[in-house]
């Protein structure tokens, strides 16, 4: 065994011993899921409509046209798919986005600090071809922008 590879297997070992030590591996996952800002039942909801609710809407978002929504027409991989969206509303908080078909259908949420652009982007995986909506919070309001995004297989068309 080389020098290199025995500090570097030894000091990973290290690690992994006092993080065991203290307890960490067996209450990350429960931090992860009790962090704040976390909403567990928003990242579980089905559709547009139930994560709107889950993230404080009392009536059904509205489409507007001051939300912008970029996302390819055709996604080659699914795997990776690269969306993004711009809110001209003024006083946006949060913009979310969340693909109709995939099992959760919430794929990313952002909070929006004050005196900053409401702009984001993000990768999303989409199991199949599928309505992308971003959803923005605005005062007590919700809007919403759509479009369609085809995922093929193996990029020949689907």
């Amino acid at each position: 065994m080389e020098r290199r590879d025995f500090l570097a297997r030894s000091s990973g070992a290290t690690a992994v011993a006092i993080a065991t030590s203290v307890g960490l591996p067996a209450h990350a996952q429960t931090a992860a899921v009790n962090a704040p800002g976390w909403n567990k039942a928003a990242f579980e909801s089905k559709s547009l409509a139930e994560a709107a609710k889950a993230m404080g809407a009392t009536s059904a978002p509205v489409e507007s046209k001051d939300l912008a929504l970029r996302a390819p027409e055709i996604a080659e991989n699914g795997n990776v798919v690269r969306i993004g969206a711009l809110s001209n509303i003024a006083g946006t908080t949060q913009i979310a986005f969340v693909v109709e078909k995939n099992p959760s259908a919430l794929a990313a949420s952002f909070d929006i600090m004050a005196g900053t652009d409401a702009n984001v982007e993000t990768n999303v995986k989409m199991g199949q071809s599928s309505n992308v909506y971003v959803l923005a919070k605005a005062g007590d309001k919700y809007y919403y922008a759509v479009k369609e995004v085809k995922v093929t297989l193996g990029g020949c068309g689907g």
